[in-house]
């Protein structure tokens, strides 16, 4: 099944059930500065959870582009090594806007996962919160056995997009993807195993939680659920990784002609193929949402992801700039459904490509720089703030770029260093322009 039917069939279901489709927002979220970036599907529905809003219906499903850069869902160390974890992916997600609720939302999911879908049951198991008697009965009453039925607490089981904002607490399926299904046990189940997978997240969004955390019940208790559709793909298309999936193989497929190796040099390599591939992804579409590249906000998220992906590139021989040709893969790929990528499509390759040029040029002697101050702190093992913060002002390497080339030989940065110097540079900035 491809990702494209599977995106399909997902709404589908929930237009057939009196959901209206509702298309993707922006990354960059409406009149939220609580948000550097969209990074779920329900952020287009705050506004209407808090009260604040109407909406012409109160059943909807999307499939939506999320960014996690930042804050409190900032998966960029994972990428590329983990197998399902990105910056930039999609959720697809139905909700309800003050209509049904628990009961609703979990015979949906199961029914659409089961019969749908056909996934295998006694691959499935339910998470609930601790304190969630209501929700564990009710799966129960659906179906699913008591003994696949797991409690958390907060940690994984109560949802919030941001430090503030709708809440409340919500129920995970979570799916074993290992050989042998008569291996599996409970404690596999939100652990640090990758055979079992969290593949969708009902959340009950019953509360707004306020800037000195207090917890206010809504006026409308309402359903945000969320199922990234790289993971449910890889599921579906019996593959261990999202890397795998019809969603990156064509991105990887290119990249591979672009070094000129093969298979094994990608399984060499893996982690930076599969950084650089999510990376693009992520390019593109900030660009096509009106993103360019700067040194603060958004704008330098972008910048950080760009030159993220040329430092890998040139890690595995990309001496030239190569970003541009990742991007038009995305776009030939994913334009049908998000058509603002056509659109756009002569400006994210010109912003790309001379963002690329701009790093290329200073890469080389910051290196260099590097190399230099790597020799100079083999004695304690951590680099002075001062020279990682001379790598960014100078040589435009992002904090965390400096970081990975580091961990990779067992070095780390004087952070609290660093932060003064960056500091002091605004400090005088802000004199100089006075």
């Amino acid at each position: 099944m491809k990702s494209s039917d599977i995106r399909q069939t997902f709404l589908d279901y929930f237009v057939r059930r009196g959901h209206t489709l509702v298309p993707s927002s922006s990354l960059v979220p409406l009149n939220d500065p609580t948000l550097l970036f969209t990074n779920a599907g329900m952020v287009q529905f705050k506004q209407v959870l808090l009260g604040q809003e109407q909406r012409p219906y109160s059943r909807a499903c999307s499939s939506q582009k999320c960014l996690r850069v930042s804050g409190k869902h900032n998966d960029v160390e994972s990428v590329g090594s983990s197998s399902r974890h990105h910056t930039f992916f999609e959720m697809l997600g139905n909700f309800s806007l003050g209509d049904y609720f628990k009961r609703g939302a979990m015979r949906y999911a199961w029914e659409l996962l089961t019969e749908e879908f056909k996934l295998p049951v006694e691959r499935l198991w339910v998470t609930v919160h601790n304190d969630d008697d209501e929700a564990a009965r009710l799966w129960e009453e659906i179906g699913v056995e008591r003994g696949r039925i797991l409690r958390f607490g907060d940690k994984e089981n109560f949802w919030s997009m941001g430090e503030t904002g709708p809440c409340g607490p919500s129920s995970e399926i979570h799916y074993y993807q290992g050989s042998d299904s008569a291996s599996q046990r409970p404690e596999g189940v939100n652990s640090d195993d990758d055979d079992y997978w969290e593949l969708w997240n009902l959340v009950f969004v019953q509360f707004n939680r306020d800037e000195q955390g207090i917890l206010t019940p809504l006026p409308r208790p309402s359903i945000d659920t969320g199922m990234g559709l790289e993971r449910l793909t890889a599921v579906l298309q019996g593959v261990q990784s999202d890397y795998q999936t019809d969603l990156f193989a064509p991105l990887l497929h290119r990249l591979m002609e672009l070094t000129g190796e093969g298979s094994e040099h990608y399984q060499q390599h893996f982690a930076t193929y599969n950084a650089i591939a999510d990376h693009s992804r992520a390019v593109a579409f900030l660009i096509a949402d009106g993103i360019q590249q700067g040194n603060g906000g958004r704008n330098y998220v972008l910048r950080r992801l760009i030159r993220r992906a040329s430092y890998f590139g040139q890690t595995i021989g990309l001496e030239h700039p190569f970003l541009s040709q990742l991007a038009q893969v995305v776009i030939d790929q994913m334009g049908d459904y998000y058509p603002e990528l056509q659109r756009e499509r002569q400006r994210i390759i010109d912003l790309t490509t001379a963002e690329e040029i701009r790093f290329q040029r200073t890469l080389t002697k910051g290196l260099r720089f590097l190399e230099a101050s790597i020799a100079s702190c083999q004695h304690d093992g951590i680099l002075s703030g001062r020279e990682a913060f001379k790598l960014y002002d100078t040589y435009g390497f992002p904090l965390d770029l400096t970081q990975k080339i580091l961990s990779e030989r067992g070095l780390q940065v004087n952070i609290q260093e660093y932060e003064e110097e960056r500091v002091q540079q605004q400090q005088r900035s802000r004199s100089a322009a006075r």
